[in-house]
């Protein structure tokens, strides 16, 4: 438990928890600030092959608290710290080595969509409110934010999003693109849990390398070099060839590769 983030691990699972439900899990300054230590702290346990980050209660999260935006030292940038602390803990939640999932209840506002968004999946039932809305606040949105949010729905949806704070229903959420599976409530956490289960069967090598690839198009790098090193992984590793002989004596595989050494 470290400032309203509870960690569960569960078999190959880990479930990182926004833990403040009185306030819809809206995040703290000391709630961005802990997120990447806690996050660095689960890539080095060799248990946790899925990370699915949820809300506690009724809501995933709505937001940052704004009782902290103008909470800074600067008086010319009243929000610079805390900017510099949300961007860190959404690119540490990009870059978590393991797919990550995102269990969305209810609302999901804000600083929750870019947590949602910084996730490699999304699954939400029909409780799901989504929005961006800096528009409401006079915020001018971080580019990495709304890169984000780009390469999810495009840019007219950004657009839209952006330019009036509106919120989508989870129908339009899935229509667009901003959410991956709609569920029905009473199945959302056992269907994430069985997807989760089915992520941690799979090969962590592969899908170490298709999370480093998908980054390197997403940037406009080619994904060459870092597609051929992973794949010598996969020889040196004996990942391949588990696969292949698991495939053939038609059983489960019983991947080698654990998940912790780099490309």
């Amino acid at each position: 438990m470290s400032d309203h983030l509870r960690v569960d691990v569960d078999g190959h699972v880990a479930v990182l928890t926004l833990d403040r439900p009185a306030k819809r899990n809206a995040m703290t300054a000391g709630m961005w600030t802990a997120l990447p230590p806690l996050l660095s702290e689960l890539a080095t346990d060799e248990a946790v092959r899925v990370l699915v980050v949820t809300g506690a209660g009724p809501s995933f999260c709505a937001g940052a608290d704004i009782s902290d935006l103008l909470g800074g030292d600067d008086p010319a940038d009243p929000m610079a710290d805390l900017r510099a602390d949300n961007l860190a803990a959404q690119q540490a939640l990009r870059s978590f080595p393991r797919p990550t999932v995102a269990l969305v209840r209810g609302h999901c506002i804000g600083g929750g969509v870019e947590l949602a968004a910084g996730c490699d999946l999304r699954f939400t039932d029909e409780t799901g409110l989504f929005g961006v809305t800096p528009a409401k606040v006079g915020v001018v949105y971080p580019p990495a934010s709304v890169r984000a949010l780009l390469d999810l729905v495009g840019p007219a949806t950004t657009k839209y999003l952006l330019f009036s704070g509106e919120l989508l229903d989870a129908t339009a959420a899935l229509r667009v693109g901003l959410v991956d599976q709609l569920l029905p409530a009473a199945e959302l956490e056992a269907g994430v849990r069985r997807f989760a289960d089915v992520l941690a069967s799979r090969s962590a090598l592969t899908q170490r390398a298709v999370k480093e690839v998908v980054g390197e198009l997403i940037g406009g790098a080619d994904g060459e070099a870092t597609a051929a090193a992973w794949y010598r992984e996969t020889i040196r590793s004996g990942e391949l060839a588990e696969g292949v002989a698991a495939f053939a004596g038609r059983r489960p595989p019983v991947f080698p590769w654990d998940g912790m050494a780099g490309s």
